[in-house]
């Protein structure tokens, strides 16, 4: 399909072609899938996790209703994968899991990866495989990082056949009874991704976001839309959905392994003329859970800009469409 791209400030804005890509076919890669050994559902009932799960609405079944209680025309072939990057999450995983929608399992799997943490992550995951049907575990051998648990996560659901990808973080800091919610815009094609975006609805001090990072998220934001000529009210949510096209459509496996793959998702995004929709969101935000350490990651937020600035990002794409072009 035809994708209006625009690129770096100094090359102006060309038209190209945006090619899909199966990346997944004959890869070989170190992960193990857990197979599913019961045929427990989440059935969270009264929403009793970290949040409580949205009720009452079928966001991707045709006829349903949203949150809002709007009518959404979609149809009823959307499958989900919800993907869970987790690493030192034992003490949280089971809520989060516990707190996503009760209607998940009619529309898809959450996929737990389990990033070689030293805790007790990877045995509280295999419990969560055994008892809810839906649930499966990816477990890496070696850490490879934020991004690089997203790339596996989201692989495993493109072979599964899932056509939209909420991500949802392990600690709890964003709601997870949000995750179909999210999908929406997806669902009716009216995105390609979606963030749940604490700024947009002023929510983030409210939240519990500390002075010390919120102020650095404006100044960061503003500078990278500046830079990529984009008006996003924050690039730096977690809370992140792609669609099935936009993983075919891009080279998300070359990304960045750190928590600057989500800024990069939507940055290639944009090159290839789509808008991320930004979605208001509560957060809860835990100092103490947050494994996220500001100084390089703004430090990586300012590397990411030159590299756009200088057309890596551009190029990049390029190579991915040529290489899939024949």
């Amino acid at each position: 399909m035809e994708g209006k791209r625009a690129g770096p400030g100094i090359q102006g804005k060309r038209q190209v072609r945006c090619r899909p890509r199966r990346y997944f076919e004959g890869s070989k890669n170190e992960e193990v899938v857990v197979p599913k050994r019961s045929q427990g559902m989440l059935t969270s009932g009264d929403g009793g996790g970290i949040y409580p799960a949205v009720q009452g609405w079928h966001p991707l079944k045709s006829g349903g209703f949203s949150a809002i209680g709007l009518p959404l025309p979609m149809s009823t072939n959307k499958k989900i994968a919800v993907v869970i990057p987790s690493y030192k999450a034992a003490d949280t995983l089971s809520d989060v899991i516990d707190s996503l929608p009760d209607e998940l399992p009619e529309f898809g799997v959450a996929i737990i990866v389990h990033d070689c943490s030293p805790d007790r992550t990877g045995e509280v995951a295999d419990d969560l495989a055994r008892r809810h049907e839906h649930v499966e575990v990816v477990h890496h051998t070696r850490n490879r990082g934020y991004g690089g648990a997203l790339k596996s996560g989201l692989r495993r659901g493109y072979e599964l056949g899932c056509d939209i990808f909420p991500i949802v973080h392990s600690d709890g800091q964003y709601a997870p009874g949000l995750a179909l919610e999210l999908c929406e815009p997806i669902a009716r094609g009216e995105a390609e991704i979606v963030q749940g975006s604490r700024m947009k609805g002023g929510g983030a001090r409210e939240g519990g976001m500390p002075l010390t990072r919120y102020l650095p998220n404006k100044i960061l934001t503003t500078m990278e839309n500046l830079t990529f000529g984009t008006d996003m009210a924050e690039f730096h949510s977690g809370y992140m959905v792609f669609s099935r096209h936009l993983l075919e459509s891009v080279p998300y496996q070359d990304l960045q392994n750190n928590y600057n793959f989500d800024a990069e998702m939507i940055i290639m995004a944009h090159l290839c003329g789509y808008d991320c929709v930004e979605v208001p969101i509560p957060t809860r935000y835990d100092d103490e859970t947050s494994s996220l350490n500001p100084i390089p990651y703004g430090l990586n937020v300012l590397r990411m800009m030159w590299r756009y600035t200088v057309g890596h990002y551009l190029e990049m794409l390029d190579n991915h469409t040529a290489k899939n072009s024949v």
